[in-house]
Order: structure tokens, then C-alpha cells, then sequence
């Protein structure tokens, strides 16, 4: 921890330099995920050429070890340059909502750099930012995200004790941050649908809340207009009363959400996690 730390009192740009090296040797030499990244591409994208694959595919790779640098100098990053590195727009739906007295769910995606995202909103708010997080396996890497992701005082919640914690806190308001694209464990109820063209499950636990407690639900879209700054532009995906919203409505408007998202800006989504591993056809059987 000490090591990461000391490196992130370093500037950006010469972090970048690692980054750079990094990018080179992932990419050309130790070929990281490239199958799984390249499988990926092709499936979400038929109609493009290879050719168009393969340059989202290298900016991918170059966005992949840029958040490593960048989420090194978070460690140390001031607040006033987090917030221009990491520009949050219409941030006042969250802080309005939660000084009406109410609960808001942002449900969001793992594009770049969704640990700069976190922390912004966090130093806007502090502990009234929950993150509901999936513990790492790695006992140094598990605590080294959770100082970070806590560096502004946000309450972390590990996934698999969220629905204590949350009867616990059901009259709390705040805002609630879930990665609704992760993967579901085998032990979860999935819900199937279509995403990027391929069968895909998602747990529907954003969905629950929302409709059981009427709380809204907002998505914050995802730019990077040059390296090094992300704009994360907030706006209202649904709001109660559900008593008419069909099953799955939330989720699917969610995931319209991520697919424009997507194809907007191709690269800055996680392409590297086989997010696919498993199929419907495999599950029943």
C-alpha cells in the first residue's frame, strides 16, 4: 500500500509514461484477455469491419491501463482536481432527492473510470454515497479499493450483506451505487434478456428495491473528451409510482441506457471481462 501510494503523489502525466509501457507490453507481448476482448467486440459488433473492430479493441487496451494509473493517483488526488478530472453533470437530482428525504438508486456500468466516478460523488456527499461493492478474493487488493473507494468517507456495503444493512437503513436517505451490469452469482435469481446481441443475465436487485420502496432510479452517462477527464452526465431512468411498469421494466430501460452508452463510446466499456462465460442453454441443463 505504501508503494501505490508513494507512486500516486507523482504527476498524471508521468504516470502516463507507465501507462504507456504498460499498454505495450499487455497489447503486443503478454496479449492480456485479447481473445476474450476480441470475441467480445465481434459479437457486439457484426456490422462493423474488422478493421473498425480492431481500433476499438487498441483504444480499449489503451483505457484499460490509463484507469490503472489513473486509479493510482486517486489515492492522493485532491478534491478540486478530482472534480475537473472527473466532471459530474445534473448532480443536484442526487443531492435534491436526498434532501427531500428520499433514497435514490444510481444504477450504473463498468466503463472507465468508474473508481474516479465514485469518488467524486462521494466528495460531493460523503457517507450519504453507498457503494455496494463485490469483494476481492486477493485480501491486499480488497483492502487497497476499499480505502480508496472510501478516501472520501462513502459507506461501503459488500454485496452479500446488502440486504441486512439496507432493512437496517431503509429510512436513511442517500444514494445508492450499483453496478447492475456485474455478472449474477449462481445462487441469485437472474432475469434473461438481450444485451449487445447476446443472451445475458442480470440480477434484477436495483429493479426490487426501487418498485418495493417507490425510490427513483437514475443512470449516469459516460465521455471522455480527452485523456485523463471522464463526464458523467446524470439524468432520471424512472421515477414512482411503478403500480403499471410491467416486470423487468427498470432493468430494461437500464440496459437501453448501457447499450446506447456503449455505442456512443465503444471503448470505455470492460470488454475484458468474459461477462458472456455462461449461457442460458448451459444454465438449464
Amino acid at each position: 500500500m505504501f508503494f501505490f501510494k508513494t507512486l500516486s503523489y507523482l504527476n498524471l502525466s508521468i504516470l502516463y509514461v507507465f501507462s504507456d509501457i504498460l499498454y505495450l507490453v499487455a497489447y503486443y507481448v503478454v496479449g492480456y484477455r485479447k481473445k476474450v476482448v476480441r470475441e467480445n467486440l465481434r459479437q457486439a459488433f457484426p456490422l462493423k469491419t474488422e478493421v473498425q473492430r480492431k481500433a476499438i479493441e487498441k483504444r480499449f487496451f489503451r483505457n484499460l491501463t490509463d484507469s490503472f494509473a489513473e486509479t493510482i493517483k486517486l489515492l492522493t488526488m485532491n478534491q478540486r482536481e478530482l472534480q475537473k478530472r472527473f466532471q459530474i453533470i445534473n448532480p443536484d437530482l442526487i443531492s435534491e432527492t436526498i434532501a427531500d428525504g428520499k433514497i435514490i438508486i444510481g444504477m450504473q456500468a463498468h466503463f472507465f473510470n468508474w473508481e474516479g466516478h465514485e469518488l467524486a460523488m462521494s466528495s460531493r456527499i460523503g457517507p450519504l454515497c453507498e457503494v455496494v461493492y463485490l469483494k476481492i478474493t486477493n485480501p491486499f487488493f480488497n483492502h487497497f479499493m476499499k480505502t480508496l473507494r472510501s478516501r472520501f468517507g462513502a459507506t461501503l456495503v459488500e454485496r452479500n450483506s446488502f440486504t441486512r444493512h439496507f432493512m437496517a437503513t431503509r429510512n436513511t436517505p442517500r444514494l445508492i451505487v450499483l453496478a447492475a451490469d456485474q455478472r449474477p452469482q449462481f445462487a441469485e435469481i437472474r432475469y434473461w434478456t438481450s444485451f449487445m446481441g447476446r443472451e445475458t443475465a442480470f440480477f434484477e436487485g436495483g429493479e426490487k428495491l426501487a418498485k418495493k420502496f417507490n425510490q427513483p432510479v437514475i443512470y449516469g452517462e459516460i465521455s471522455k473528451p480527452k485523456r485523463g477527464y471522464y463526464t458523467f452526465e446524470y439524468r432520471v431512468l424512472c421515477a414512482p409510482p411503478y403500480n403499471d411498469d410491467a416486470d423487468h421494466s427498470i432493468t430494461e430501460l437500464y440496459i437501453d441506457a448501457v447499450e446506447a452508452n456503449i455505442h456512443r463510446e465503444p471503448a470505455l466499456y470492460l470488454w475484458s471481462h468474459n461477462r458472456w462465460k455462461e449461457s442460458k442453454v448451459e444454465r438449464k441443463s
